[in-house]
């Protein structure tokens, strides 16, 4: 592979942002140098930042190229994965860990089940084909019955690099508030008999699931390398069986106290960049930039939008008081270390050269171009 330079781009570095230059030679970041270079064929960057390639944690975004209408299912299962790609890619991201809800926790998503398999296998089968580094984050369902012999095949994978144990129980976590939770489904278009039998529904088989299956899944994953994640994390409690299960995240916590007690018992957390974009959550949630301003936010994820990641870090680095390094720090280097991938998520020499550039228009980040392992794929 020949050797790239990018010059009189804004470097966005651990601590500073700094006009400068960058070499990349065989994929790796070879050198670093301030100011501009005068070598031919140098590619100018024309001002723009260039900051080290988005890591995401969490996205849901896969299935919505596998399913892009209720009920209508994409026959061409590699196409899908392959626009997935496409739209990450094109966000920013250069590590993906696509989020496979591991069981259903409603009618509505009962089709999860029969498409599970069928996703892992598009990520696995696709990774020639990807532009992006694509890993999986299993979301173990804990309200799902069969949840356990769901997961426990998939768990050699070498592509299982995170899991997550979620329990979306009404009136627990995430929808501990029921107005909420009706409110939400009523807006999926469910009629008010429809969400009364749903509701009784779901919070019948919840409390006769989560217990069993978070303690068996629990003792799964400590013979496994990897790393586990606890979601929704709303009281102390939550946060207590979450250590006592080996996790090391706290994924989307509900609650200021709850984001409290998980770095007190050293978890790291990581909240949803949709949030900081719209300025609060959508389900009665704590807002994350108030996590940020009291510092216990380590780390954002796309969730539901994959380009919330770079606009969240616009807004945090514009109004959260933190800066725009530290900003991208919670994309970049921040997800890297949680996920263990020590050879990416930093501009620094000998790390991957997975990079973006992009440029700010009237406070919106614009994508401009993205190069992972040096090769330009967007």
């Amino acid at each position: 592979m020949p050797e790239t330079v990018l010059t009189n781009a804004q470097l966005l570095l651990e601590d500073r942002v700094e006009e400068g230059t960058i070499l990349i030679r065989d994929g790796r970041i070879a050198a670093i140098d301030a100011g501009r270079s005068h070598l031919p064929g140098a590619v100018d960057c024309a001002g723009d930042y260039l900051g080290p390639g988005l890591i995401d944690l969490h996205t849901d975004a896969l299935e919505n190229h596998f399913v892009p209408r209720p009920k209508v299912v994409w026959p061409d299962k590699r196409a899908a994965a392959l626009a997935h790609d496409g739209q990450m890619v094109a966000s920013g991201v250069t590590t993906v860990f696509d989020a496979l809800s591991a069981g259903g926790f409603d009618q509505a998503k009962s089709i999860r089940k029969e498409l599970f398999a069928q996703m892992l296998e598009a990520v696995e089968a696709g990774a020639p084909l990807f532009r992006a580094d694509h890993r999986i984050h299993l979301r173990c369902e804990l309200t799902d019955p069969g949840v356990v012999e769901l997961v426990e095949p998939e768990l050699t994978r070498p592509i299982v690099g995170l899991a997550s144990l979620m329990d979306h129980t009404p009136g627990a976590r995430q929808w501990r508030n029921l107005e909420h939770l009706r409110t939400f489904l009523l807006g999926i278009g469910k009629t008010a008999p429809e969400v009364d039998q749903e509701l009784r529904d779901r919070t019948e088989r919840g409390r006769a699931a989560v217990a069993g299956n978070f303690e068996r899944l629990a003792a799964l994953l400590r013979e496994t390398q990897i790393v586990r994640a606890s979601h929704d994390d709303t009281t102390l409690e939550h946060v207590a069986e979450a250590q006592a299960a080996g996790c090391t995240i706290s994924e989307f916590p509900t609650t200021l106290e709850a984001a409290g007690a998980a770095h007190k018992a050293g978890l790291t957390t990581i909240g949803g960049a949709p949030n900081v974009v719209r300025g609060g959550s959508h389900s009665g949630g704590v807002a994350m930039k108030d996590l940020a301003a009291a510092g216990l936010l380590d780390a954002l994820a796309s969730d539901y939008v994959p380009a919330s990641m770079l606009q969240a870090v616009a807004v945090l680095g514009r109004e959260g008081g933190i800066g725009l390094p530290a900003a991208m720090a919670l994309v970049t280097s921040a997800p890297a270390r949680m996920a263990g991938l020590e050879d990416r998520g930093r501009l620094a020499l000998g790390l991957r050269a997975d990079l973006v550039r992009f440029r700010m228009v009237e406070g919106t980040p614009i994508v401009r171009e993205v190069l992972v392992e040096g090769a330009r794929v967007f």
